[in-house]
């Protein structure tokens, strides 16, 4: 997918941008977590999730 539109994804819905990258698995729980936690964190994990080389 468009790395403009996932990074547009992190921003506004982490845990969707974390699911379309990673599927269901740690990483979208991780973010779940964060985001309920606070937002701030769940967009920073979103956007490693997304930007890292895998």
């Amino acid at each position: 997918m468009n790395k403009v539109i996932m990074i547009l994804l992190s921003i506004f819905l982490p845990p969707i941008a974390v699911l379309i990258k990673e599927g269901v698995g740690k990483h979208l729980i991780i973010n779940i977590i964060l985001v309920i936690l606070g937002v701030l964190p769940g967009v920073v994990h979103a956007l490693w999730v997304n930007m890292r080389d895998k």
